[in-house]
């Protein structure tokens, strides 16, 4: 794949190139590769696990559920989705059959290495000042297998990727929840971790 980064790349070409990556077997049950979509100059990047059942029918990060509540989370916490750059570590959807349904399997470590590439390059044009891991598999992909999102989320985290890590749970998790009170008082702090992103970009 390094012949593909030859020089220095648009997010526009990248997202082409990456529309036949064949570097793990995910290409072969998913519709299309769903790449990072927002501004090149964006400040704030966030980074999920991968597309799933909608995202891998639209082409695009986060248009389904639990897309719509990060957007709806985002606006509470005072952040521009189209001021965003919004992306996944793995760029296809992995999934599996129950009935007429295609169910979300966790991608594995190869297909998270064979898709890492694609963000190093992405996170390398933006140079975002603030980085935001969404989920387990976004935290451990970038930051490491040490990390632990429920005992390291909503802080800030040293790490040369950004001036500003951050790692919290992804939207989906919080849809999970079958506790009412539970779902809605998790959402709650998800929102008020969001809301620490404005006071760095301010300062």
């Amino acid at each position: 794949m390094d012949d593909l980064f030859e020089g220095r790349p648009t997010l526009a070409a990248l997202r082409e190139q990456a529309r036949g990556c064949t570097a793990c077997p995910l290409h072969e049950q998913a519709t299309q590769t769903v790449f990072g979509e927002g501004p090149d100059d964006a400040r704030l990047v966030l980074v999920g696990e991968q597309p799933g059942d909608q995202e891998d029918l639209q082409g695009r990060p986060f248009v389904g559920p639990a897309g719509q509540l990060l957007d709806w989370s985002l606006e509470k916490a005072g952040i521009d989705r189209a001021t965003t750059y919004i992306t996944n570590a793995v760029k296809h959807f992995k999934w599996f059959p129950r009935g007429k349904r295609r169910i979300h399997s966790k991608p594995g470590t190869l297909e998270i290495k064979a898709c890492r590439p694609w963000l190093d390059q992405e996170l390398a044009l933006i140079q975002p000042e603030v980085l935001v891991c969404l989920g387990a598999t976004a935290a451990q992909a970038l930051l490491g297998a040490s990390i632990r999102v429920m005992r390291d989320r909503g802080r800030w985290l040293a790490s040369d990727l950004a001036p500003h890590v951050m790692v919290t749970v992804h939207p989906s998790s919080l849809l999970r929840i079958e506790d009412d009170a539970l779902r809605k008082d998790s959402i709650r702090q998800f929102v008020r971790e969001l809301r620490l992103i404005p006071e760095v970009l301010s300062s």
